[in-house]
């Protein structure tokens, strides 16, 4: 099984909703033998929080499911267990080295990283629009995606 993490801030706007996008779109592959798919925050803020009702509504739109997207901290544990850990911006990618423990390691990326808009995913619970933040998402897993599919021969 292939173990892909989704992590921002507080685990209530982009990093669930990324996890519900990645999610669908590996059901819509039939890949959901082969990929698991959670996200967390590198804050504890949040801990058993669904997501906020922005990122709730943005998935209704268009029609993905929220169903189990519950707030969790990121462990130290997970660096283990993940083969993929994805910060939604530097700062999150920082943070998530420092708590795994593993400075600069190949499997923490920045999602945007892997597309050309080559920034930071801005947080909707600053700016408010949850319609950016969903197309911003919905491309870095569209080509997180590609890059599993090619690194496992999917």
């Amino acid at each position: 099984m292939i173990n892909v993490l989704f992590v921002c801030l507080g685990n209530i706007c982009r990093s669930p909703m990324a996890e519900a996008v990645f999610r669908d779109l590996v059901k819509k592959e039939n890949l959901s033998d082969k990929i698991a798919v959670d996200s967390a925050a590198t804050s504890s803020w949040h801990i058993g929080s669904p997501p906020h009702k922005g990122t709730l509504g943005i998935l209704k739109k268009y029609d993905i499911s929220a169903e189990g997207l519950v707030g969790r901290q990121l462990k130290k544990e997970d660096f283990d267990k993940f083969d993929y850990i994805v910060g939604m911006d530097v700062s999150n990618t920082k943070n998530i080295a420092e708590i795994v423990g593993h400075p600069e390691h190949s499997k923490i990326l920045r999602l945007l990283d892997l597309t050309d808009h080559k920034k930071d995913v801005p947080d909707p619970y600053y700016t408010g629009d949850f319609d950016e933040t969903y197309d911003l998402v919905t491309a870095g897993c569209k080509a997180l995606l590609g890059k599993i599919r090619v690194e496992h021969k999917l």
